[in-house]
């Protein structure tokens, strides 16, 4: 908004409105994709396990990978087609909502890639969470 990255969405609150309601849409319908319809046709599994020692960068550098790497259901490393084709279909689907303006290439994959940022720094929040919550709230868990 701050930018106005989609001029017709407007400014105040309605436009506040409009970026909401549209960020929350694209995240939401990544999830499903990624998290749910590609995994069952896939038969990969979505979740995120930690690796939980190491170094920062070794525990960073395979938080990321697992934006590209994952489990099938029977146990194997395979390339991740449920988060690069999820987030990348998720961004397609977007084009329906969005305003013909926004819906050009450049804007779908550049909400594809957002997705994906978001995703792999979501995996690193996760494999360093043990030790924020241990830090921050004195929790053991």
């Amino acid at each position: 908004m701050a930018n106005v990255s989609e001029p017709s969405f407007g400014q105040g609150a309605a436009g506040f409105g409009q970026y909401y309601a549209h960020t929350f849409a694209d995240g939401t319908v990544e999830n499903y994709m990624t998290e749910a319809i590609l995994p069952t046709l896939t038969k990969q599994d979505p979740r995120y396990y930690t690796l939980g020692q190491g170094g920062f960068f070794k525990r960073s550098g395979y938080a990321v990978s697992r934006l590209f790497i994952t489990r099938t259901d029977s146990g194997r490393n395979t390339f991740n087609v449920s988060e690069i084709g999820g987030a990348g279909a998720a961004a397609g689907i977007g084009n329906a909502y969005y305003p013909p303006r926004s819906s050009t290439w450049v804007k779908t994959y550049q909400r594809w890639g957002t997705q994906l940022a978001l995703d792999g720094a979501g995996d690193v929040l996760k494999e360093f969470w043990p030790e924020i919550n241990r830090a921050i709230f004195h929790n053991k868990y």
